[in-house]
């Protein structure tokens, strides 16, 4: 059970059933059917972008999602389970995982990878399959992230918050995994995260119509997703540590930076393409067209008739010895 309430907007702490339902002895989580929810969203949008406007066959991308679903998911969890491994004393709860816990970079970084890797094989251009991919996970990660409020986690700190109208209660409050329960309301990350996503998909869905070259689309995910976590991930109580240090502010930001400097060099390489193409357009349009011979105009010179002159040279001295013969007596 999940005990959830925003006082500052009326609306008073409430209990929620974890469990949907049970199905042969198995219970199927609140958290698991939202997910699943969220997945077919991105599958029916990234084959709707995928073959009308980036042109790829409905086959091809179904094998996609055949291979990157599953891989992605036990990249989710994969991730999670080796981040949180004080929770999971019995080998066989980390196969739980429809009791929940995912980690996003987890199944974002297995998935790439599968991408990758078919792409290569069916010799497919990656980027542009990336572009139509990437606003798909992100409608994914809008309605995935109420699996968390239905869990109340993911939930950030208090300071600050007492004032904010949303603020969020959870019951106990817990804060890298000790519980404070002196804490009364925390910020709702979960719900920043998401409503983020859901303005990062409408301008990614702007953009698209006016990128200039294959993977714009993707960096621009990657850089919007990349800023929002990192920066959230300093409110979260819940935040992986390595060496101190919040690993997902540390991963965010970089990514963040990462496809920032792509999506400028893809500009630029677009820009120098574009003044390649116009300048030779101009040379071209410079060049003289080139001479032609003229046509002839249909008329005939005369045919000269060299037997004629030399007939009447014939016929001159016949007549010249004839009258030398008969003027000569015998």
């Amino acid at each position: 059970m999940s005990t959830i309430g925003f006082p500052g907007l009326g609306i008073e702490p409430f209990t929620i059933n974890k469990t949907a339902f049970t199905i042969f002895g198995l219970r199927v989580q609140w958290y698991a059917l939202i997910i699943v929810v969220g997945i077919l969203a991105a599958l029916v949008y990234f084959l709707r972008r995928g073959t009308r406007t980036e042109g790829f066959s409905e086959d091809d991308l179904l094998n996609i999602c055949i291979l990157v679903i599953p891989i992605s998911i036990i990249g989710a969890r994969t991730v999670y389970v080796l981040t949180s491994l004080e929770k999971y004393t019995n080998f066989w709860d980390a196969f739980k995982i429809w009791e929940g816990g995912l980690a996003i970079y987890g199944a974002i970084l297995f998935g790439l990878a599968t991408v990758l890797l078919y792409c290569r094989k069916r010799r497919l251009p990656a980027l542009k399959l990336l572009d139509a991919l990437a606003p798909a996970v992100m409608l994914g990660q809008v309605i995935g992230r109420w699996g968390n409020f239905v869990n109340a986690e993911a939930y950030g700190y208090s300071a600050g918050v007492e004032k904010l109208p949303w603020r969020m209660t959870v019951g106990t409050v817990y804060i890298d995994g000790v519980p404070h329960p002196e804490i009364e309301f925390v910020h709702p990350t979960f719900l920043y995260e998401s409503l983020w996503n859901l303005l990062g998909f409408i301008l990614i869905n702007l953009f698209y119509r006016h990128k200039k070259r294959d993977g714009q689309v993707f960096y621009l995910y990657v850089a919007w997703y990349g800023l929002g976590r990192g920066l959230l991930e300093f409110l979260r109580t819940d935040s992986l540590r390595v060496f101190g240090f919040k690993a997902f502010v540390i991963l965010g930001l970089g990514s963040f930076v990462a496809a920032v400097i792509l999506l400028i060099v893809s500009y630029r390489r677009a820009a120098a393409e574009r003044e390649e193409l116009e300048a030779y357009a101009s040379a071209n349009a410079a060049k003289p067209a080139p001479e032609t011979a003229p046509e002839p105009d249909g008329t005939l010179d005369a045919p000269v008739d060299y037997d004629r002159e030399d007939d009447g040279d014939e016929d001159t001295e016949i007549d010249e010895s004839e009258g030398e013969d008969n003027g000569n007596p015998t």
